[in-house]
C-alpha cells in the first residue's frame, strides 16, 4: 500500500508525568494491564508494517522511526521484539537535536527518496501515541488516503469529535471528494477547508454544533514528490538544510539487535541546527490548497491524561493498603496506604536521580498536569521532568 511509512517517536512526556518523563515519553508506556511489552510504539509499529508490507509482485516498504538519542535504547527494545524480516524493513533514523515535527517529516521524507524511484512514492506519517483500533478498519480508511495521496492531496485523518475538546486541533471538512470502488461505500473524504489549532471552550463548542468539524489526528499520507514541492513552497527553511546532504554511505549506519540505525549521516547534525523548528500543521498543512480529510471509521484515543490512562489500565501491580478509600487508582513504585479518601490518583516513581516523584491528583483535574509541569520548569527544575 505505502511505499514508506514514517513514525514519529519523540516527544518530552510531560502529560503522564512522572510515570513518563523526557527519557521515556508516553509512546514507550504499556497499553495492555497483562502485557506490559505492548506499548503504544509497538502497537504503531504494527500498524506501520501492515500499511507497507505490499500485495503481490510489489516490495514490501519501509519503516522509517524518528527518534532522539535519549530514545534509541526504547526503540531498539521494541523493535526487537519483531521477527528478523520485520526488522529488515525498519530503520531508525536519530534526530540530533528535537525540532518539532515539521523538520523531522521532511527530513524523513527526503531521505526515503534518496536511492529510490521518487515519482509515485506514497509515504504515511504516523503517530507512535495514540491507540487506533481495530486495525482492520485503519487498513481500509488507509486505502482511502493512499489513492488521496497519489492523485496529488496531502490526506490527512479526522477523528470524529464526541465532546468539545480543547486540547486537539480541528478539521474543517469542505465539499465530498470521489474515492474509487474498493472503498467508496465504507469511507467518506472531504476537501479540507481549514486546519484550526486547539480553541477555547466556547470555539470548541460551536465547532462540535456545525457538525463538518473534526479532530485532527496528526497522521498524514502524500506522494514524497508533491510533499517536498510544498516545503519548497512554503517552508524553505525547513527543506533546504536537508537537501545539501549527500545520501549517507555504509559507514553511516550501524546494526544493534538486527536493526538499522542511521546516527552518523555526514553533515546530519549540522543540517538539523540549520532547520527552522516549526509544527508540520504550521509550516505545510494550514496553507497547502490540495489537503484533503479521511474520515476516521476506526476508534482513535489519545490517552492525553492520566484519568484515561487509569481508565485504559485499571488497576496496577502496586502494593496498596487501604482503609475507607473509594474510586482511587494507584501505580507506585513504593507500598502505598490511602486512609479515608476516594477519587484520587496516586503516582510514585523515581526520577532521572533515582530519587521518587509523586503525583496526587484528584480524578477529573489531571489535566492540570501540564500547570504544575510550567511550575517546574519556571523553578528550573527541569531534571525533574
Amino acid at each position: 500500500m505505502f511505499d514508506d511509512c514514517i513514525i514519529m517517536a519523540g516527544g518530552s512526556g510531560t502529560r503522564l508525568w512522572p510515570l513518563s518523563s523526557s527519557r521515556r515519553p508516553k509512546q514507550f508506556l504499556p497499553i495492555s494491564p497483562v502485557d506490559p511489552s505492548r506499548t503504544f510504539f509497538s502497537a504503531a509499529l504494527e500498524r506501520a508494517l501492515a500499511l507497507s508490507a505490499g500485495t503481490g509482485a510489489e516490495v514490501p516498504g519501509r519503516v522509517i522511526i524518528i527518534a532522539g538519542k535519549a530514545h534509541a535504547l526504547h526503540v531498539v527494545s521494541a523493535c526487537a521484539a519483531f521477527g528478523p524480516e520485520d526488522r529488515g524493513r525498519m530503520l531508525l533514523l536519530v534526530e540530533p537535536e528535537a525540532k518539532n515535527t515539521a523538520p523531522a517529516i521532511a527530513c524523513g521524507t527526503l531521505y526515503g527518496d534518496m536511492g529510490r524511484r521518487p515519482s509515485g512514492r506514497a509515504v504515511m506519517v504516523l503517530t507512535s501515541d495514540h491507540i487506533i483500533e481495530p486495525l482492520e478498519l485503519f487498513l481500509r480508511d488507509a486505502q482511502a488516503a493512499e489513492f488521496l495521496a497519489r492523485q496529488g492531496k496531502l490526506a490527512v485523518f479526522g477523528i470524529k469529535p464526541d465532546r468539545p475538546e480543547t486540547g486537539y486541533g480541528y478539521i474543517e471538512a469542505g465539499e465530498a471528494l470521489p474515492l474509487p470502488g474498493e472503498v467508496r461505500d465504507s469511507v467518506e473524504a472531504f476537501a479540507a477547508a481549514s486546519f484550526r489549532e486547539k480553541p477555547r471552550r466556547p470555539q470548541a463548542e460551536a465547532y462540535i454544533a456545525a457538525k463538518r468539524f473534526y479532530w485532527n489526528s496528526g497522521m498524514f499520507a502524500f506522494s514524497s514528490s508533491f510533499l517536498l514541492e510544498e516545503f519548497r513552497r512554503h517552508a524553505p527553511g525547513v527543506l533546504s538544510p536537508f537537501e545539501k546532504l549527500l545520501p549517507p554511505g555504509p559507514e553511516s549506519y550501524h546494526l544493534e539487535q538486527g536493526l538499522k540505525i542511521l546516527d552518523n549521516w555526514p553533515g546530519f547534525a549540522e543540517a538539523y541546527r540549520e532547520t527552522q523548528p516549526i509544527s508540520f500543521d504550521y509550516a505545510i498543512a494550514e496553507k497547502c490548497r490540495s489537503a484533503a480529510l479521511v474520515k476516521a471509521n476506526f476508534s482513535w484515543t489519545d490517552v492525553g491524561s492520566w484519568d484515561e490512562y487509569a481508565a485504559l489500565l485499571k488497576n496496577s501491580d502496586s502494593e496498596v493498603y487501604s482503609a475507607g478509600a473509594a474510586n482511587c487508582f494507584v501505580d507506585s513504585a513504593i507500598p502505598v496506604a490511602l486512609c479515608g479518601v476516594e477519587d484520587l490518583i496516586v503516582v510514585i516513581r523515581p526520577g532521572k536521580d533515582g530519587a521518587p516523584l509523586a503525583l496526587v491528583a484528584k480524578k477529573g483535574e489531571t489535566q492540570r498536569i501540564r500547570e504544575i509541569v510550567e511550575q517546574i520548569r519556571a523553578a528550573d527544575r527541569t531534571e525533574l521532568l
